[in-house]
């Protein structure tokens, strides 16, 4: 019986995994020890992550995305895949601390989203400045026009209870699943109950981004009227 779930997509970021797989797994095993890890790579391997994860603790399931390799297609998968009664997502590139966890954890009985949030007090960001602005134009945006009661939308670094994830639909390809989710158990649960954590949140460690910044808001942009005014 698994308890906790953290899913981690990952393209090409085998550099990265070398240094908070470790802390991760150091984590976990002091917070909840009846967990796995789940690194959803890319549908064929780019680089050494399937080599390096297959080395490691029994605790670490490497898997391939299935449909398509955005990131979207790597958070269907993670779901789809996930044995736990709760689900933790973070990010490959080093920008969330592994051992903030034991921090989301606590929450978990007593909230229905726990998020890493940046932009309630005592949170940060070390992005840079455009960054940052854009972040802040989406999270308003999207808090605003879909009625989401937080500050931090956007963050992937949140807890979830595994039995609301897998009962989506989700459609978004890109980085805007995140705010799909969110939505979508807000609309199946007006009462949803949503606790936010300070935290800040890293510059990635190694290795180039991934988010294309024409692309990532015409996405959002589109995302954003698809779910006010479609499914």
């Amino acid at each position: 019986m698994i308890t906790l779930s953290v899913i981690i997509p990952s393209y090409k970021e085998e550099d990265n995994l070398k240094v908070i797989l470790p802390r991760l797994c150091s984590t976990l095993d002091q917070t909840e020890p009846s967990y796995e890890i789940i690194i959803v790579d890319t549908m064929e391997p780019m680089d050494g992550t399937k080599d390096y994860c297959s080395g490691l603790d029994s605790h670490i399931k490497y898997v391939n995305r299935e449909k398509g390799n955005d990131f979207g297609n790597a958070v269907r998968t993670g779901i789809a895949r996930a044995m736990g009664e709760y689900v933790i997502f973070m990010d490959a590139d080093g920008s969330h601390d592994p051992e903030f966890i034991s921090q989301l954890y606590k929450y978990r009985n007593n909230f229905d989203v726990v998020i890493a949030s940046r932009y309630v007090a005592g949170g940060a960001t070390k992005n840079s400045k455009v960054l940052i602005f854009m972040s802040l134009v989406v999270n308003l945006v999207y808090s605003l026009v879909l009625g989401l009661n937080c500050k931090d939308v956007s963050n992937s670094f949140k807890l979830y209870q595994a039995g609301d994830l897998k009962r989506l639909n989700l459609y978004c390809n890109n980085f805007d699943i995140v705010e799909e989710i969110l939505f979508k158990l807000k609309k199946n649960n007006k009462n949803l109950k949503i606790k936010e954590i300070p935290f800040t949140f890293n510059q990635r460690m190694f290795g180039k981004t991934k988010r294309n910044l024409f692309i990532f808001m015409l996405t959002y942009i589109f995302t954003l009227i698809k779910l006010r005014f479609g499914k």
